[in-house]
């Protein structure tokens, strides 16, 4: 294997000259870069990028750690971090907790070994805030996304409250008074945020809220059609329902198809989040769509200021709320 030594023989210059122009550190001549550049080709020279990383005591990494890849908003999420970090130098190493709380322990541990700049983390729905609390203690930067909670980091997410809010009472501008909630689990800060919505519109509509017409649980595709249907068939059905996330809307048309009921004509429907294209849905869905590559974008950007030092680590932590877009279509009766 070529070595730097190997290269700066071949282009007849210093080792330390070589350096300057693979690493950028120092101007050089340009007659004397292009006899180093060439020189690099022929002998077919590498970096060795972990020892430059320790002398440096930089890795140009960034670990990003999602609670669940497979979800489309929290695929954005990483496109706009990945974009962001890209543009500066950084390379991403993606993982995926799986919304398990102890794997999500163990990615936090084996990315900060590995010597990660800073990290961007999706909490899981039930995240041990201590375990951020501690790779902050350690000088490891992190900002946290979407699931905002108590940890003492920068964090960025969405308007939640008042969106749920607007959503419901638009419903209840076309004539709704039975309408449910398919919150899924109220546990998570977004959608114990969603559910706040929910219940403030029903306060200011004069509405008496209905424990029954609340689907709680996992927030699970599958557990919220059971649930669903349940309520769905029930003496006193609702004639709308929102969904809090992507799976509990699945869950909810599901449920709703079991049973055969048409949407809009039976039952009015609209979520918060959503599906890609939901515009190609016939009926049209209403959605309240996260713009999901901001955040993640936001993220990386308040991560970025971080590492390089632009804030204090000590300064205080930044809370960034972005907002959503509502797009009203024909699955809630417009």
């Amino acid at each position: 294997m070529a070595t730097i030594n190997d290269v700066a023989r071949m282009a007849g210059v210093s080792t330390s000259t070589v350096s300057h122009v693979i690493n950028g550190t120092r101007p050089v001549r340009e007659e004397t870069r292009l006899r180093v550049e060439e020189a690099v080709r022929a002998t077919g020279y590498r970096r060795d990028g972990l020892a430059r990383a320790l002398r440096r005591n930089r890795t140009d990494s960034i670990g990003l750690i999602v609670s669940d890849v497979s979800e489309p908003a929290f695929a954005a999420m990483a496109r706009g971090v990945e974009r962001e970090a890209t543009a500066a130098g950084y390379t991403v190493l993606l993982a995926n907790s799986g919304e398990d709380p102890d794997l999500e322990a163990r990615i936090l541990q084996v990315l900060t070994e590995r010597r990660v700049d800073g990290l961007v983390v999706a909490p899981v729905a039930r995240s041990r805030s201590e375990e951020i609390a501690a790779v902050l203690e350690q000088g490891t930067p992190v900002v946290v996304m979407d699931r905002l909670g108590g940890v003492r980091a920068d964090q960025v997410g969405v308007e939640n409250t008042a969106p749920m809010r607007e959503l419901v009472l638009h419903l209840v501008a076309h004539g709704h008074r039975r309408i449910a909630l398919a919150a899924g689990d109220t546990g998570v800060p977004t959608i114990a945020e969603r559910r706040r919505g929910y219940r403030e519109a029903l306060a200011e509509a004069g509405i008496e809220p209905d424990a029954g017409l609340v689907v709680e649980g996992s927030g699970l595709a599958d557990e919220t059609r059971e649930r669903a249907r349940d309520v769905l068939r029930g003496a006193d059905a609702p004639t709308a329902v929102v969904a809090a996330s992507t799976e509990t809307a699945v869950g909810v048309l599901e449920a709703a198809k079991e049973l055969g009921l048409a949407v809009p004509d039976d039952l009015a429907f609209a979520t918060f989040d959503g599906f890609p294209h939901a515009d190609l849905f016939r009926p049209g869905i209403t959605t309240v769509a996260q713009p999901a590559q901001d955040i993640g974008a936001t993220a990386m950007q308040l991560l970025l200021s971080r590492i390089d030092g632009s804030l204090a680590a000590t300064a205080r932590h930044r809370s960034i709320r972005l907002e959503p877009e509502t797009t009203y279509r024909e699955s809630c009766g417009c």
